[in-house]
């Protein structure tokens, strides 16, 4: 992965904003960014059928560009050179994806709401429209790096991420750990015990971290986790137990070893989006 110069924040002028640009101040001195984006797409198409008369001798722009301006000057506190950006488009999704390509972003960063709030625009399509990094963001989480857990299913697709995992740590001396969720064959429970199984199943995936990392090429100190796949899925286990021990960023591959198709998103990082995002979540493209 190349060092990271330039990063877009989207906002979307909701409570999650301030949490968006402190985040975003805390990460580009971290990483020593050099050019930070914020941007904002308003849906003039959605409001001006209803209020066509009141909006039609104010500049939405302007009014929304010097709310932000100011929003961000306030909460952006370092010097790295930041920019905001207002348009109007009907895909926000598409809006993204054109910004990242003229500007050459290296990482977007999105808020993750609740879905029962609406997740915002971190969506299962700008999972696969980006072909940059992702990094979403919980609701008013605290900008700090101490712990990282980077997934891994062995697959060489999930050795890319530690490359991201190595910037991190070194930037912020924070602990990593390997993640790894191995699972019981529930063809064979019929005739094995689960009991049985999981002691066996758990050493083998045990042996198999540690040679995967023995072969990483990775600067760093890394430490092995294995979980448990119980009766929830993949996607469940890594952030429940990852949100337990207190995780303050979830590194992931876009995709892994079951993948038939480099086009295709995992089927664990995008119901990662869909789960509890308590946790930032970075996925790896």
């Amino acid at each position: 992965m190349e060092k990271l110069k330039n990063v877009l924040v989207s906002l979307d002028l909701s409570e999650i904003d301030t949490g968006l640009i402190k985040y975003a101040s805390f990460l580009a001195e971290k990483l020593k960014v050099e050019k930070v984006y914020f941007v904002h797409n308003i849906k003039k198409y959605e409001i001006t059928s209803l209020f066509e008369e009141q909006l039609k001798d104010i500049n939405l722009d302007e009014i929304i560009g010097d709310e932000l301006n100011e929003k961000v000057a306030t909460h952006f506190t370092n010097e790295v050179e930041w920019e905001v950006l207002i348009s109007e488009d009907p895909y926000t999704e598409s809006l993204i994806s054109y910004i990242v390509n003229k500007y050459y972003i290296n990482l977007v960063i999105l808020g993750n709401k609740n879905r029962k709030k609406g997740t915002g625009v971190v969506s299962n399509k700008l999972l696969r429209l980006l072909k940059c990094d992702i990094l979403s963001l919980p609701l008013n989480f605290t900008p700090k790096i101490d712990k990282i857990w980077v997934g891994t299913d062995f697959s060489r697709e999930s050795k890319k991420v530690f490359t991201v995992a190595e910037i991190l740590q070194q930037a912020t001396k924070a602990s990593v750990s390997a993640a790894h969720v191995f699972s019981i064959p529930v063809q064979f429970s019929p005739y094995v015990s689960t009991e049985t199984m999981t002691p066996k199943i758990e050493n083998h995936a045990k042996q198999k971290i540690e040679k995967f990392l023995d072969k990483l090429d990775y600067n760093g100190d890394i430490s092995p986790v294995i979980i448990p796949g119980r009766t929830s899925s993949t996607a469940s286990n890594l952030l429940d137990f990852a949100i337990r021990d207190k995780v303050d960023m979830l590194v992931v591959a876009d995709k892994g070893a079951n993948n038939i198709s480099n086009l295709l998103v995992g089927s664990v990082t995008e119901e990662l989006f869909g789960e509890k995002p308590e946790l930032p979540i970075w996925v790896s493209k």
